[in-house]
């Protein structure tokens, strides 16, 4: 009935492991032994199981999640100490999320080079550890002195390395339609205000002469110096800039 295989992994059936039985097999492992390494994979993956119920929403397939999550464990298994006073899970679950985590930044649809994903997951290891020392979130500032670079460096490699969000992702349900990530948008360039402005605007420069109705046109809409209009107009550079200035005090009377 609760039959739900992965990666051909029947995961009802999958054994769970007794905490004696646990440390016993971390010990034969880090004499060498095989069998007893493979025994605490297949005991330990629900642990697998429940990481990647946390990343169900970012539409990967359950099963290419799992194998990476695998990858995680794996390494947790083979670096986790025995002398420090930590439950494995405790230290299992950070490394199989950061893993899962990899997988995710390394194929996201935007590019981003890897000098940046490089300082990004440097962070994200600094983040861990003074979360660990401190026992509270570590300021952005905090994590460049740590690294040694620019606030500003660590703040764009942080950004670069964050998932783009779909316009049509829901963000909230209550039974009737859905309200999406677009629906929370806002538009400032089609206010009301704005086309008030650009009415205004354009009333204002008819009331212009035509010499300045042209300087301001080769200035602001045509992004010209006023070195090059006062080439095309045949004045000096001194004359254009009092009369686009007269031009502009003119203009806001009306604006």
């Amino acid at each position: 009935m609760n039959k739900v295989e992965i990666c051909g992994v029947n995961t009802s059936k999958l054994p769970v492991l007794k905490s004696a039985h646990m440390r016993e097999l971390l010990q034969r492992v880090r004499q060498g032994d095989e069998e007893a390494r493979q025994e605490l994979i297949q005991g330990n993956l629900r642990l697998v199981l429940s990481v990647i119920q946390r990343f169900n929403n970012r539409g990967e397939y359950v099963d290419d999640l799992f194998q990476v999550g695998c990858i995680g464990l794996i390494k947790a298994i083979d670096n986790f100490d025995l002398s420090q006073n930590v439950k494995f899970s405790t230290y299992a679950v950070p490394m199989i999320i950061g893993e899962i985590r990899r997988y995710l930044r390394d194929n996201n649809p935007i590019r981003v080079s890897r000098s940046l994903r490089d300082i990004a997951y440097k962070a994200l290891q600094v983040r861990d550890r003074l979360i660990n020392r401190h026992s509270k979130e570590p300021t952005i500032s905090e994590l460049a002195e740590e690294l040694g670079l620019p606030r500003e460096e660590v703040v764009y490699a942080l950004d670069a390395i964050q998932e783009p969000v779909s316009l049509f992702e829901p963000i909230y349900h209550d039974g009737g339609d859905p309200i999406y990530v677009m629906d929370q948008v806002g538009d400032e360039k089609n206010e009301d205000v704005n086309w008030l402005e650009g009415i205004a605007i354009r009333e204002a420069i008819e009331k212009l002469s035509e010499r300045e109705r042209r300087i301001l046109k080769l200035r602001f809409f045509e992004g010209r110096t006023q070195m090059e209009v006062a080439e095309e107009i045949g004045i000096s550079q001194a004359q254009v800039s009092r009369l686009e200035k007269a031009a502009l005090k003119h203009m806001r009377r009306f604006v």
